[in-house]
């Protein structure tokens, strides 16, 4: 369809039905035409369509073997219509129906004879929802079936399906609706035969395992007499669920989560323990009822439930102690306490679960479970608090600086809190290397000051130990002192999947790519279900271009976390590499990033101007930085940079030209106070570039090479190569662009754009910024290189 034919129509969230005749193509022409008329008629009748079509809040879709209704009025519009809808389908066998629905973003355009069409995620979303039923069932998107159980009458008629993999391996949340009256109660053929698929890996695991057994057998009855009087090794392992919080003042939930980390801190150094992380448990509720599948899914034994009740200096905790297998209660207990004989309270927790498993304790062991960290009860109660923001999930600049923030009080409170001392540590070092907390000198002297100083007081402290090891490699690069501090921590922190984490981080930056994902397969067998850490080892995959397995560990992710927007961004950014700007709209239409998540939005913007259209953008970037939020620091002048650059794509030199100044101007100033921050010397780099400083240009992407080289960071390293390349691109020096550009594709690479995807033949073929190359036949080489396989040398 020409351009000049199209009308544009705003886009709207539609809450989008699709109706679908099973069977269709196998009709003859003549019946065709009678059971698509039957099911006009059967849909024209119901009340709903009716009430939205008189108050012109409907528009109506054919798509030849059923239709798409889009209602601009509520999420239970459509719904309530596909009820009418299957219910007067009872009276019509031979018309075999299924249905799918889903709110999001939808576009449309009327063509030149007026007719009218959509396209967006809602529409694409709904279309796959129905594709994983068959006849009768009414499905539903996670996001309605989400809106529809905040009402009574929904509620009984929803039942979860889980995931189903459609197109491009896309997987989509479903849930089945259904009653006596109308819908299909059987499971769809497409889940079915998912279900079978896992079962058959399953059964040939158990062939293997079986034939495995039967070699082993003689040495297991040699061994059982031996081992009668302890448990199996398998059998001392446990979780710490959530603890619920019980306070009146439902702003004592951190005190809770405080209680039951020290519970689990404690037990973790237990050598004949083995102990979940709480990064695996917190998304648990703290009574579930599916306790033996819990304990399956983190490999465990024993589950601890607990509660936590703090009023005035009074505190209850109440604990119970539960065999998972058969949900059976193994112990329990009450403790009435004061506050300050709170800690008294872990210890004999502690102990009471390690008697009751039989573990064996050392002497060491005894003393540090039995250890009181502090006398002053604010200065714990400050501790407490800044832990609770540590272990949120996200490390974002707001949780960073109320980790920071009740971590320094709680040092002031108590000058000898060692712990504290090295938790400030760990996260004033976190947020440097990660830029949550802006890179500093100040901030990277204190990260050294507080393990030195953690490690002056306790010198045989296990966390003390760590963060010093995790000042090393974020703050200073030196990779190899850290690791004999990480190695002598493991010997107070067994259980701790932190450093095998740390392990996994400092060796990728080292080159040593296998090593890392040995270390990140230790780390997820003590902790299988922390998203934060599955999302780094998908950002491994990613920079080794491995993108279907990046995929697969993403989507374990959303198994934990249903729908996390940053998740579906890094799909997203995944199918933006690969060049399927299709499906990277699909997952990407429906986000709405808050102005604090710069690297979703920025995600957003790349989609934008990868599809040539950035107008769309535009609007919102202006309308954020309109408010800039100054706890972002940089990120506001970056988002500048993105603007100019849509601006530019779109035609708008002089507006761009304009946002490109004001973004010099602010990092220019944040430069000054941070020297060392290559992403601000990347975005000013580029900045210039836009502007036409070749001199400027070229002199920070070189300060940046110097700031971050490869050969000390082979992570990050690539960035600056890849700002380097893309300004010798932009202002006339093809040979050098193409060099930069021959590196980056045979090594493992993090981009310096959004979601930090490598750069990629198809992201060289889309990208407008690599325009004035298009013409070298060494380019197109490029392009046809084989971008998309692991490069590890």
């Amino acid at each position: 369809m020409s351009g000049e034919g199209k009308k544009e129509i705003q886009l709207e969230i539609g809450h989008v039905l699709f109706i679908d005749l099973v069977g269709y193509s196998k009709f003859s022409i003549n019946d065709q035409h009678a059971a698509v008329e039957q099911l006009n008629r059967v849909v024209r009748a119901s009340e709903q369509f009716q009430q939205a079509e008189t108050a012109s809040r409907l528009l109506k879709i054919p798509t030849g073997d059923g239709m798409a209704l889009v209602f601009y009025t509520s999420p239970e519009a459509p719904v309530q219509c596909a009820v009418e809808i299957g219910r007067s389908l009872k009276q019509y066998p031979r018309l075999q129906v299924r249905m799918g629905i889903h709110s999001g973003p939808v576009s449309g355009v009327l063509d030149v004879n007026e007719r009218a069409n959509l396209a967006g995620a809602g529409m694409n979303i709904a279309q796959r929802v129905m594709d994983c039923g068959d006849a009768g069932h009414i499905l539903l998107s996670k996001r309605v079936a989400e809106d529809l159980e905040t009402h009574e009458k929904w509620r009984p008629l929803l039942h979860d399906l889980g995931s189903c993999e459609v197109k491009h391996g896309m997987r989509v949340a479903v849930v089945n609706l259904y009653a006596d009256q109308f819908g299909n109660p059987k499971l769809p053929l497409k889940l079915a035969a998912q279900s079978r698929r896992t079962r058959m890996r399953w059964a040939a695991m158990t062939t293997t395992l079986l034939a495995l057994a039967a070699i082993v057998g003689g040495i297991a009855i040699f061994s059982r007499n031996r081992a009668q009087s302890t448990l199996a090794a398998s059998e001392k392992s446990i979780a710490v669920l959530p603890f619920a919080n019980l306070s009146e003042d439902k702003a004592n939930a951190y005190f809770a989560e405080g209680i039951q980390d020290e519970i689990l801190t404690r037990l973790s150094k237990i050598a004949d323990l083995k102990v979940i992380s709480r990064t695996s448990t917190q998304h648990y509720k703290s009574t579930p009822g599916n306790l033996p599948e819990i304990a399956k899914q983190l490999g465990v034994a024993y589950i601890l439930e607990g509660s936590v009740q703090k009023s005035g200096d009074a505190v209850r905790v109440n604990v119970q102690l539960i065999k998972a297998a058969n949900d059976s209660h193994l112990w329990a207990d009450t403790f009435d306490r004061k506050l300050i004989d709170v800690f008294f309270v872990e210890s004999e927790v502690a102990r009471a679960i390690a008697e009751k498993l039989r573990v064996h304790l050392t002497g060491q062991e005894e003393q540090v479970i039995a250890a009181k960290p502090t006398e002053n009860v604010e200065a714990y109660d400050a501790y407490l608090r800044g832990l609770a923001y540590n272990l949120k999930t996200a490390t974002t600049p707001a949780n960073s600086l109320g980790a920071q923030k009740y971590l320094r009080e709680a040092v002031r409170l108590d000058p000898k809190f060692a712990v504290a001392w090295a938790l400030l540590s760990y996260v004033d070092a976190r947020g440097y290397l990660q830029l949550t907390l802006q890179p500093t000198t100040a901030l990277r002297e204190e990260a050294r000051q507080a393990a030195e100083t953690a490690l002056t007081l306790q010198p045989n402290l296990g966390e003390a130990l760590m963060a010093m090891g995790y000042y090393r490699y974020a703050c200073l690069k030196d990779y190899d002192t850290a690791v004999r501090y990480f190695e002598q921590a493991r010997q107070s922190l067994p259980n701790s999947s932190r450093i095998p984490e740390s392990l996994a981080y400092l060796e990728r930056r080292r080159n040593q790519w296998d090593r890392s994902e040995s270390y990140f397969n230790e780390a997820e067998r003590l902790d299988p279900r922390n998203v934060s850490l599955l999302t780094q080892h998908a950002q491994s995959y990613i920079c080794r271009r491995q993108f279907p397995e990046a995929v697969r560990k993403l989507d374990q992710v959303l198994d934990i976390v249903p729908d996390d927007l940053d998740t579906l961004v890094q799909k997203a950014s995944i199918a933006q590499a690969v060049g399927d700007l299709p499906q990277a709209a699909i997952l990407l239409a429906p986000l709405h990033p808050a102005p604090n998540n710069p690297g979703a939005l920025e995600t957003q913007v790349y989609q934008a101007i990868l599809e040539r259209h950035p107008e769309q953008v535009i609007p919102r970037l202006k309308e954020i930085l309109a408010k800039p939020d100054p706890g972002l620091g940089y990120y506001n002048g970056e988002l500048r940079f993105w603007l100019g650059w849509a601006q530019e794509v779109g035609g708008d030199h002089a507006a761009a030209d304009e946002s490109w100044r004001q973004a010099r101007t602010e990092l220019k100033s944040l430069l000054k106070e941070q020297p060392e921050n290559f992403v601000v010397i990347g975005d000013l780099a580029l900045i210039n570039m836009g502007l036409g400083d070749k001199t400027a240009a070229f002199s920070l992407a070189e300060r940046a090479m110097r700031v971050i080289p490869l050969e000390k960071d082979a992570l990050h390293g690539p960035i600056p190569i890849e700002i380097f390349a893309r300004v010798a691109a932009r202002l006339g020096e093809p040979d050098r662009a193409i060099a930069a550009l021959q590196k980056l594709l045979s090594i493992p690479s993090t981009g310096p754009l959004a979601s930090n995807a490598p750069i990629t033949p198809a992201l060289l073929r889309l990208d407008p910024m690599f325009d004035p190359l298009r013409q070298d036949p060494r380019f197109d080489k490029l392009l046809a290189s084989p971008g998309q396989n692991d490069a590890t040398h």
